[in-house]
């Protein structure tokens, strides 16, 4: 929930101004949507992580597994940072292509710890997707 957080605080001022301003597809959710969705996916991805966790931090699947978490958790916070504090789609395209195969990876991990962990995090993979269209959209848009 922190990592949303800061991701959003540094993403605030530019989506009241610059955001705005660029060329969206017709698919764009409202802002409200985007919000609601991340705090329903954060809870998720936080449930999912206390699950591998709790099957013991001394495993070395379980800090695998968390490692790699983590990993897209700050690819994650980075994609905001580039996207809106940088206002780079291009660059926010690479890393969100980077983010969505760090997920594949730790929904792949968490697997192997805990099953319903991973099942949590499929959401978050199927949102980031649709960033990512979404993402590519504005870039070649604008």
């Amino acid at each position: 929930m922190l990592i949303g957080f800061l991701s959003r605080t540094a993403a605030l001022d530019s989506v009241n101004d610059w955001y705005l301003t660029l060329n969206k597809p017709s698919f764009t959710p409202d802002n409200w949507v985007f919000v609601l969705v991340w705090v329903v996916l954060y809870i998720l991805m936080g449930i999912a992580a206390g699950l591998v966790w709790a099957k013991g931090s001394y495993h070395i699947w379980v800090k695998t597994a968390l490692y790699h978490f983590g990993f897209q958790l700050l690819l994650n916070a980075l994609w905001s940072i580039v996207f809106f504090g940088y206002q780079s789609s291009f660059w926010a395209l690479l890393i969100i292509l980077v983010l969505v195969l760090f997920i594949l990876f730790t929904i792949n991990w968490f697997r192997i710890v805990s099953t319903k962990a991973a099942y949590l995090m499929i959401p978050y993979l199927l949102w980031t997707g649709f960033i990512t269209l979404l993402n590519y959209k504005i870039w070649v848009l604008n």
